[in-house]
Parts: C-alpha cells; sequence; structure tokens
C-alpha cells in the first residue's frame, strides 16, 4: 500500500486538513477568520455536509456529521463522504492531509479514513507512464485523542489486506494463473506468519478431489489446492473457523461456453479464494488469537479435446456421484472438495465464500452477499452485524428442503444444476449436500468485481468478504 496513515497530536496550522464535526461550535478554537466562520454557519444553514474553504495558504474541509441515524448507517455515509471529496483532494494535488476528529467518536474517523484510504487505490501496473497517472495523495493524519493506536494499526493491516486482494482479482490470468496465485499465497503466507500447504496434481488425485480434477480437465495448468494455517497460541477456539475460498483464476464456461460478454471479467472468478487469502493474512499480521484454516481450490475452467462434458457422471471422495448438467457450473465442484475436505478439522464454523453465480447478481445487483447458512445461532447473526458494519452487508435466502428437489438426477445421486429458478439457491443447496457441520455459504458474485467506478469501491475488484470476515473474527474474543 503506498499511502502511509499515522495519528499526530497536534494540527499543523499549514497543512490541508478536513474537520469533523458535529456542529460549528466544534471549529471555534481553530484559525477560521470572523467572515469563515460565517460562512460554515451559513452553509450547515442551508443543510451543506461537506464545506470547502480555500484560505490561500491551505485548504480546509469541513464535513457535517450527522449522528441521528444508526451508526453503521452514519459510518458508511462517512467512508462515501470521504470518497467524493477525494476528487477534489486530487484535483488540487494534496500529497498529505489531516483528519481533525472534533466529533470525539475513534469509530467516525476511522470510517472517513477508511473512506479515504480506500479511495486512493489504483492498479496501474500495465499503464504506460504510469507514475503520471498516480493519485498525489501519499499521507494520511489523524488528530483524535480518543483514537487508540491499536485501533489505527489494524486499520493498517486491514487496508493493505484489502488492496493485496484488490491487485490478485484485477491481474489477467496471462499473469494470474494456477501457478502464480500459489505463488502469491506463499508469499502472504511469509510475510503474514501463517503456515502454507499447496498441493500438487499427485496430491490432489491421491485424496479423490474429482471435482477439482474434472474442471481442470480442460486446462493446460494442473490444479492446486491450498491449505492456510493460522493457529496462535492462545486461541480462543479449540476447533477452527474454516474459510473456504472458489479460485478459479478464469472462467470461459468450458463447453457451456459463456455466449456475448459474459466472459468479460471473469479473471475476477477467483475472488472469493483471494478474500480468503487476504483474511488470513490480515487476521495473522493482526495476531488475532482465533484458530483459522483457509481452503483454496485453484484451477481455470477452459474447453480442449479433453474437457468434461454436460452428461459425464464422476464421483466424489466421499462417494457421492455427480451428473454434470452445464460445465460452466464449474465453481461448486471445486468447493464442494474442499467442503468434504474440511471435516477432517471438526470445525467450529465453515464458511465459503464464492463468486458463484449470475442469479445471486441479478437478485441484489452489487451492493450486497447473498448468504445461506445451515445454522441459525449468533455466529450468523454476528456475521450479519459485521456486514453491516463494513457495509458489505448479507442478504438472507431461503434454503428449504423443497429445492434440493431441482437437484434430483434420473442416473446419479444429484445434479450439478437445478432449473431456470432460484439459481442461487439451488448452487448453495448442491453444496449444502457436502457438509454435515456448521456453515455458511456466501455467493459474492455481484459485489466482487465492478464494471463502472462507485465511490470509495471504486473499479474493478473490490476486495469484498475481507473486511467483514476481520470484523468477525474481532468480535470473537
Amino acid at each position: 500500500m503506498d499511502i502511509l496513515m499515522s495519528k499526530i497530536d497536534k494540527v499543523q496550522i499549514d497543512l490541508p486538513a478536513i474537520y469533523l464535526i458535529g456542529n460549528e461550535e466544534d471549529l471555534k478554537d481553530y484559525s477560521f477568520s470572523p467572515t469563515e466562520f460565517e460562512y460554515i454557519k451559513k452553509q450547515i444553514s442551508d443543510k451543506k455536509k461537506t464545506i470547502k474553504i480555500n484560505s490561500y495558504f491551505k485548504w480546509s474541509y469541513i464535513q457535517l456529521v450527522d449522528s441521528e441515524k444508526e451508526e453503521y448507517i452514519v459510518k458508511e455515509k462517512l467512508r462515501r463522504a470521504a470518497g467524493d471529496l477525494y476528487k477534489e483532494l486530487k484535483e488540487n494535488k494534496h500529497t498529505e492531509i489531516i483528519i481533525v476528529d472534533l466529533c470525539k467518536n475513534p469509530e467516525l474517523v476511522l470510517a472517513y479514513a477508511e473512506g479515504l484510504a480506500l479511495s486512493h487505490y489504483q492498479f496501474l501496473k500495465y499503464i504506460s507512464k504510469a507514475d503520471e497517472k498516480k493519485n498525489f495523495l501519499k499521507e494520511i493524519m489523524i488528530a483524535s485523542k480518543e483514537l487508540a493506536d491499536e485501533q489505527l494499526l489494524e486499520l493498517n493491516i486491514l487496508l493493505e489486506s484489502v488492496f493485496c486482494v484488490k491487485d490478485l482479482v484485477n491481474e489477467p490470468v496471462s499473469y494470474m494463473n494456477t501457478d502464480q496465485l500459489v505463488n502469491e499465497i506463499k508469499k502472504l503466507g511469509k510475510n503474514g506468519g501463517f503456515e502454507v500447504d499447496i498441493f500438487d496434481k499427485k496430491k490432489i488425485e491421491s485424496l479423490n478431489m474429482n471435482g477439482l480434477l474434472t474442471v481442470n480437465k480442460g486446462s493446460v495448468d494442473p490444479p492446486g489446492f491450498s491449505v492456510l494455517t493460522w493457529k496462535p497460541d492462545g486461541a480462543v477456539n479449540k476447533n477452527p473457523f474454516v474459510l473456504v475460498g472458489k479460485g478459479v483464476v478464469y472462467d470461459t464456461g468450458g463447453l457451456n461456453i459463456k455466449p456475448g460478454n459474459y466472459m468479460d471479467t471473469m479473471k475476477s472468478d477467483m475472488a472469493g479464494g483471494a478474500a480468503v487469502a487476504g483474511t488470513i493474512y490480515a487476521v495473522a499480521k493482526a495476531n488475532l488469537p482465533v484458530y483459522i484454516i483457509g481452503l483454496i481450490p485453484i484451477t481455470d475452467n477452459r474447453l480442449n479435446g479433453n474437457a468434461y462434458v454436460p452428461d459425464d457422471i464422476i464421483e466424489m471422495s466421499n462417494g457421492t456421484t455427480i451428473e454434470i448438467r452445464n460445465t460452466d457450473a464449474e465453481g461448486r465442484l471445486i468447493l464442494a472438495d474442499a467442503l468434504i475436505y474440511a471435516k477432517q478439522y471438526n470445525p467450529e464454523l465453515v464458511i465459503d465464500l464464492a463468486t458463484l453465480t449470475g442469479a445471486a447478481l441479478m437478485a441484489i445487483g452489487n451492493q450486497g452477499i447473498v448468504a445461506m447458512s445451515n445454522v441459525k445461532d449468533e455466529r450468523f447473526e454476528q456475521l450479519k452485524v459485521s456486514g453491516n458494519k463494513v457495509y458489505e452487508r448479507i442478504v438472507e435466502f431461503p434454503i428449504w428442503e423443497e429445492y434440493k428437489e431441482m437437484l434430483k438426477s434420473e442416473v446419479a445421486d444429484i445434479k450439478n444444476l437445478g432449473g431456470n429458478e432460484a439459481g442461487a439457491i439451488t448452487a448453495a443447496k448442491f453444496l449444502e449436500h457436502f457438509v454435515d457441520y456448521p456453515w455458511v455459504h456466501m455467493d459474492i458474485a455481484g459485489s466482487a468485481f465492478l464494471t463502472s467506478g462507485d465511490n470509495y469501491r471504486g473499479s474493478g475488484a473490490t476486495g469484498v468478504g475481507v473486511r467483514l470476515l476481520f470484523d468477525f473474527f474481532n468480535s470473537q474474543m
């Protein structure tokens, strides 16, 4: 991450500053002239939330904080206000900015700083003369007596992790193929201090991971299976939380090839796997006392003479036979291998993240995560709370038994595709067939990759899932 975020004790009068205020009286001890102060009061009375003042020797930005709504909504409004203001900071070529916390609420100043920092992200690796296009801002300083050093440290770690995940997902498959993603995960393990074990094709075959092997048949690159382990001393949980991430580095749809422009952005089909790696990196760097295992099956889904076809029947390592009805329903096959493998850990909870279905995108757009679960306890509720807090909101879909009927096969135990309706649900119902432990499925197909800019989320990869899961694991302590 090429932006530094630090805490300062004293506001430097000659530097541009953003003041977070509840009302104009919060500014009385700062160097605004009577004319400027009257202007601020007038803007506030005119319902302006963001006020800009050019004092010739410096810029001042005043952000009025509306605290009447629920805090998670206030925090999101602040992130988005920061995202809006970032455009002006860029136009004014600020290289450093101070955020002055006059609301005396560290949660709010952190949300604003987070929105500002996330707005700073750029993916310029393949841009000629990238230095000319780089954002100017290099340092964000926060003046807040209430903000703890640990809170700022965690935010810096979290931002680094999100930026890393965005980079992984934004890379084209010409670079980020199976081998490269494996190498990147190894680097994260080394830098983050967690263990990484990589299964090669021979090991995958010995484990009868036939979902992954079948999808990989059309590829020239062998598959990979990554096992990430963070097991700190004094962990609060004896049995691990297991994160499972879909790692399809590119999805053509196989022989059921994606028509038209539906193949666009399919480099992002490994966003779930990237989010798992990024989450464990953040948790390990922050030294959270939570025992976590990450499982990431990795391949591309392409087509050649040996590619799997509709009507194929495969047998999974647990003995389940699957009738292939569509080769573009490949993600659930490789996830099934990982879900079966997760059983050996006697997990506290398994959470899978996957860009699994276009149906999830069609249902709720890019504003949230479609989730289903076989548990209705405080952990699933806490995931929803964490989703609200970071504004990666969870929309719960039903996973009723009736949907199982749509997956019945005449020639095998189950088929890999339901009907035309409820595609996100039947995909989850397929995965549920392979679990006998507490489990949550999160379909991030809508929010993992944006084709146009959306405030601080930007365009391209969003890193969705990392901030949510980091907050969730923080709540376990």
